[in-house]
């Protein structure tokens, strides 16, 4: 068991509660988004080829993009009643439960992630442990997209989500403890919030070194 396997299964608990209604939110994306997905997938196709992991991946729309965007995709979320939920809606696609900070996968073993704000519950002292195992089941050259609530010129910041207490990042400060746990950044893009969104929304393009 981890250290932060507690807090993993009380957020686990906190989204079983919440599946089927999390699941009917709607999914669209804005152009910055799409564009961006377009961009992972470009990097990673132009790699040797492997799995992309959805770590976080709720009830599966994203896995189900990145395989259209002809990735060999597949979801991992730590909510047991989530991952029901996926395999219901895409049958065609594996969808596993597992937790972030412990994945049962040999080192290497991936050509990419993909975090969709699903770093965001983890504390600033949990947060480095997420990253050091995503670069450790991550190939070299392997390529990881994160998605996060951006601070806003502020510092780490607790908030109240609907679901469990999550966190807002600097951008640089996220970037730099990717960095510490062996990422180069490739690019980034921050997003005003829409209607209807309280923050800013960052996102980092980063490949594993």
């Amino acid at each position: 068991m981890t250290d932060t396997a507690p807090r993993a299964a009380a957020t686990a608990d906190a989204y079983d509660a919440i599946a089927t209604l999390y699941a009917e939110l709607p999914r669209d994306q804005l152009p910055l988004e799409r564009a961006l997905f377009d961009a992972y997938a470009e990097h990673v196709r132009a790699g040797a080829a492997g799995p992309v992991a959805e770590l976080g991946c709720g009830p599966g729309p994203i896995t189900r993009q990145l395989t259209d965007l002809g990735l060999d995709a597949y979801g991992v979320d730590l909510s047991p009643v989530m991952v029901d939920l996926a395999r219901a809606a895409y049958p065609e696609l594996r969808f596993e439960v597992g937790s972030m900070d412990a994945l049962d996968l040999p080192d290497g073993a991936l050509r990419g992630i993909v975090s969709w704000y699903s770093i965001i519950h983890a504390t600033p002292q949990e947060l480095p442990s997420y990253l050091a195992e995503f670069a450790r089941v991550l190939a070299t050259g392997g390529h990881l997209l994160l998605g996060f609530f951006e601070a806003e010129g502020g510092p780490v910041a607790a908030f109240d989500h609907k679901v469990t207490t999550a966190y807002r990042w600097p951008v640089d400060e996220l970037a730099a403890l990717a960095a510490d746990a062996g990422f180069v950044e490739l690019g980034r893009m921050l997003r005003e919030p829409g209607e209807g969104e309280r923050f800013r929304r960052g996102h980092l393009l980063m490949r594993r070194a």
